[in-house]
């Protein structure tokens, strides 16, 4: 089996905190997840790594990378599609470009399902991402019911398609497939799954951005990623990382995940 080494796709291992741990627990967070890498000597150049906290931890977070010059990205869990106004509760993009995010979760299958959103706001977060130079990690994927009715890539192909509706080759994306049926139930998809659906992600992209951009874009599989299952995952040669929920809060797992390298002799 091919290992993933490609020199125009650094491999990105994103951590999704959800609604889990206020700006102080943050603070102490990162730090360790910092100290605990840089013990490891991790190559951050080799393999990317981001954390999304809640926006209220995002200005604490902030303060601390850019205090300590610490080696980590950061980003937002969901953004508005609105500029300004009223819009009760909602983050504009400004405000995150502000706080110097440089990625942005959107369409997580958390918010599709919870909160009913669907293509075509998908679509305008990401243009209100890109305009204000946030990098948008586009999240598709299937329920059960969609992959017995549908099969496999057929979801999250159409949602990828709908997302990219305002998108020019010039944009700067990162797509997740995240199966639905998989998250957080302690049973990932298998690394063939994955390849299969992003292998058909990428030549959405190609279709659509042209062969250049479809070549550099991050194709990230998230559904109960853990460190003796991430390997098998990088070694297919079109998914380059990992989004990370309940694992990404526990630090010595996190950092396994992250170091994946290492274990397995890459």
């Amino acid at each position: 089996m091919a290992v993933n080494i490609n020199p125009r796709r650094t491999p990105l291992i994103a951590g999704n905190w959800k609604m889990n741990l206020d700006h102080l627990q943050a603070i102490a967070f990162v730090q360790k997840l910092a100290w605990n890498l840089k013990d490891a000597n991790h190559d951050f150049a080799a393999v990317e790594v981001a954390v999304f906290p809640p926006f209220t931890d995002l200005r604490s977070v902030q303060t601390l990378v850019s205090a300590d010059k610490l080696p980590l990205a950061f980003g937002a869990q969901d953004v508005s599609a609105q500029e300004s106004g009223a819009y009760t509760g909602e983050i504009s993009g400004a405000f995150l470009a502000q706080l110097e995010c440089q990625y942005v979760i959107i369409g997580h299958s958390e918010r599709r399902t919870l909160h009913n959103e669907s293509d075509e706001q998908v679509a305008a977060k990401v243009t209100a991402a890109l305009k204000h130079n946030l990098v948008p990690l586009i999240c598709v994927g299937e329920s059960a019911e969609d992959l017995a009715v549908h099969g496999p890539s057929a979801v999250p192909v159409a949602q990828l398609r709908a997302a990219l509706a305002g998108v020019t080759n010039a944009a700067d994306i990162v797509v997740a497939y995240e199966p639905v049926w998989a998250i957080g139930s302690g049973q990932a998809a298998t690394p063939e799954q994955a390849e299969q659906v992003a292998a058909a992600l990428r030549g959405v992209l190609t279709e659509l951005l042209g062969q250049d951009v479809a070549d550099k874009t991050r194709i990230l599989y998230g559904g109960s990623v853990k460190s003796g299952n991430i390997a098998a995952f990088m070694r297919e040669p079109n998914v380059d990382g990992a989004l990370v929920g309940g694992a990404s809060l526990d630090i010595p797992e996190f950092s396994s995940i992250i170091r994946y390298q290492k274990h397995v002799g890459l």
